[in-house]
């Protein structure tokens, strides 16, 4: 058979995780330290383990309604306010529980764009986005970010963005990989540019519980007229340190949802059902323990903040996530090149910013999920490779 002519053309012209490059040659190699993967270090947390262990010896092995546990759906609404001030006053129509932040991000894009359609996607950002984009034969419309603006999206840069064929507009904040947040005077100029539009928002807010400024995470949806056109993702991977459960969920206005649950009925059926349950007593019970992992990948960060500044590779202070996007531009090599370098000269793997969108050349991103100890070793090894680079010099 002619492979070529039966495989669908956008997707094979889908490109590879650039981050899965590193982290699968980082993996074959002896003795390598990785910095690549964007996965707590910390174990789920205990009481989260043992409502999971507790709700299969009671046999809740059956599926759940499609768009989740009715009681999951509940705790998710009292959180989001709780913590975000997002009113989500029924949410047995406007929350969805999905297999991961990713799902959602994937139902949210496939029920709003349509082929020709435009979805604007600040960059350097997460890799889904874009692919997902092209597959339902919609438009990518990357727009750079700026280092001189803490890689945050300006109103001046979405004005210029919009068009008449403009549906989407992805805000992916706290940002992998470059660490950006957008405080609320930031958000604002961005909704008053979307007032009045028909653009709608999907806001990725997985590390919303990851933000080291002196400010709470602030959710676009929670401004006066935002709530009625955005999309809110988020998920248990990160604040929790629950990535193989394999769970997240997206809230939004109902006639948009109940589109988005129709795909994921067809699609998935429903999240898994012992993730549910240990979701359940996630929200309800382990505050302590997301901030008992925040003030340690703040530690973590403030260390690899001043480290590559002191090595000369200049790095703007991340507010949230666990990553930094150190520039390399200082060393003349392209970010592809510095890593690959760096991985077999010193054996430590960390990836490249263009994997995360054109606009990521000269930088490259280091997660901080990840010991101390291993972090430093790291560093340490870094700093070996800058200053072979400078001899060779």
């Amino acid at each position: 058979m002619d492979y070529d002519k039966i495989i669908s053309p956008a997707a094979a012209a889908m490109r590879p995780s650039g981050i899965r490059k590193f982290f699968d040659l980082a993996a074959e190699m002896e003795g390598c330290i990785s910095l690549g993967v964007g996965e707590p270090d910390f174990k789920t947390p205990w009481r989260i383990r043992d409502a999971g262990i507790r709700s299969l010896e009671k046999g809740r092995t059956s599926y759940t309604a499609n768009a989740g546990l009715k009681e999951l759906r509940l705790e998710i609404a009292a959180y989001m306010k709780l913590r975000f001030g997002l009113e989500y006053t029924d949410p047995m129509h406007e929350i969805l529980v999905t297999v991961g932040g990713s799902e959602a991000i994937d139902m949210a894009i496939r029920s709003l764009v349509a082929p020709g359609d435009e979805v604007i996607i600040p960059e350097p950002c997460f890799v889904c986005y874009q692919p997902i984009t092209t597959l339902t034969g919609g438009v990518p419309v990357p727009v750079p970010l700026k280092a001189e603006n803490e890689f945050r999206l300006t109103a001046e840069e979405l004005k210029a963005a919009i068009t008449p064929r403009t549906k989407l507009l992805v805000l992916p904040f706290p940002c992998n990989p470059t660490g950006a947040v957008m405080e609320r005077q930031h958000l604002e100029a961005i909704a008053q540019v979307l007032r009045g539009t028909d653009v709608m928002v999907l806001s990725d807010e997985i590390y919303a519980e990851l933000n080291y400024g002196t400010e709470r995470h602030v959710s676009i949806a929670s401004l006066p007229g935002m709530a009625e056109r955005t999309i809110v993702v988020n998920g248990f991977s990160k604040a929790f340190a629950m990535t193989g459960w394999r769970l997240g969920y997206a809230c939004g206005p109902a006639p948009v949802m109940k589109i988005l649950t129709k795909l994921h009925q067809n699609c998935i059926m429903c999240a898994p059902t012992t993730s549910q349950y240990a979701a359940v007593v996630a929200m309800r019970e382990c505050d302590d323990e997301i901030e008992r992992m925040r003030r340690e990948y703040d530690m973590r960060r403030r260390l690899l903040v001043k480290r590559f500044n002191d090595m000369g590779l200049a790095c703007f202070e991340p507010k949230g996530a666990f990553y930094v996007f150190p520039s390399i531009q200082s060393t003349g090599l392209s970010s592809a090149e510095f890593c690959e370098k760096l991985l077999y000269s010193q054996k430590v793997a960390v990836v490249p910013g263009t994997a995360f969108g054109d606009s990521g050349e000269g930088f490259v991103r280091v997660s901080y999920a990840y010991s101390v100890s291993h972090l430093s070793e790291a560093l340490g090894r870094i700093e070996r490779f800058l200053e072979e680079l400078r001899a060779d010099g």
